[in-house]
């Protein structure tokens, strides 16, 4: 998909599919919904086809058992009963997750090891804590003339050879620019590394997978992913310039997944991209150590990540497919 980020995002033949969504002229406009970049918001000529499902979706690969059903399999009908409801969503969600075996705690420091300007935006590449003991690296962007508290957004890269050099704009294709396209227009971007990723340009995930059950052995692959999201979390929410009320996340492939789950299990994001990470577990391999395991594919697996979506409602939530991991079917 070839993005022109003067224009609407996508293009009609694209298969979006938007729940809660307001759509405007960016999908993470929701976030940035006052001044960005001086521009003013603005509907899209796309939002009635992206939430319109087509007349005849096909099936999930299982059935989805229903949301707005409590405990006795009574229909919800008043906002306690879904917090009750929602609350053991949650719940179940992270005992099948597990724990690692570690807190956050305050939001770790960054420590700023390179520093330059791409035109009206600064580009840095810093290292903190992402557990105790465990340091990460991330690039974080900002506009250069300050603004105030500017809107800010998580940005997770892709499974590429790059890591994080993807969506800060030093490798792959500008359309994948992530990071560098949301600063340009006015938003704090922090492009942390995912844990498979021992260096920026090494990827090893049997590897890290094995190190990091060996510190954790009760907590899956995406335990790791969510938490590690949350700490990029808190690295935006400590800083001076950015609004912790308007925070965002977006994500690619690998990085969609991560933007899914971080958008369901952190109150602070307020809108997210999720871009061709197979919404359904049978739609790609959620079934990888790094990831959920091969639970997702035992028979009695009850878990689907609708639930994940009703988790993240009301705030806006965009689903992008590409027809490799997520297409029709994902309605």
């Amino acid at each position: 998909m070839k993005v022109d980020y003067s224009q609407p995002y996508l293009s009609a033949r694209t298969p979006v599919f938007a729940r809660n969504v307001v759509a405007t002229s960016h999908p993470l406009a929701a976030v940035g919904a006052q001044r960005v970049g001086g521009a003013q918001r603005r509907d899209v000529p796309w939002l009635h086809e992206v939430v319109e499902p087509p007349p005849n979706p096909p099936m999930p690969a299982r059935p989805l058992a229903p949301v707005l059903v409590d405990g006795s399999g009574r229909p919800i009908a008043s906002f306690d009963g879904w917090r009750r409801r929602r609350a053991g969503l949650d719940r179940g969600w992270r005992e099948l997750l597990g724990r690692l075996e570690t807190e956050r705690g305050r939001a770790p420091r960054p420590d700023v090891l390179e520093e330059e300007r791409i035109g009206d935006v600064v580009r840095q590449r810093v290292r903190y804590a992402a557990e105790p003991d465990i340091q990460t690296e991330a690039y974080v962007l900002a506009p250069r003339q300050p603004g105030g508290r500017r809107p800010a957004v998580v940005v997770f890269h892709s499974t590429t050879p790059e890591s994080i050099r993807q969506p800060a704009g030093l490798a792959d294709v500008p359309e994948k620019h992530f990071g560098l396209a949301l600063a340009r227009r006015g938003f704090v971007a922090i492009c942390p590394r995912n844990f498979l990723w021992p260096e920026t340009t090494r990827m090893a995930a049997e590897e890290e997978t094995r190190r990091f059950r060996a510190r954790h052995p009760r907590a899956r692959g995406m335990a790791k992913m969510l938490f590690d999201g949350e700490v990029a979390v808190d690295v935006l929410a400590a800083r001076p310039d950015v609004d912790p009320d308007r925070i965002g996340c977006v994500g690619h492939s690998l990085g969609a997944k991560e933007a899914l789950y971080l958008a369901a299990f952190d109150t602070r994001i307020a809108a997210a991209v999720s871009s061709e990470g197979g919404i359904g577990t049978a739609m790609s391999n959620w079934d990888a150590d790094w990831y959920l395991g091969d639970v997702v594919r035992q028979p009695g697996f009850a878990r689907e990540h609708h639930e994940l979506l009703a988790l993240a409602a009301p705030r806006p939530f965009l689903l992008v497919g590409g027809n490799s991991a997520d297409g029709v079917a994902s309605w």
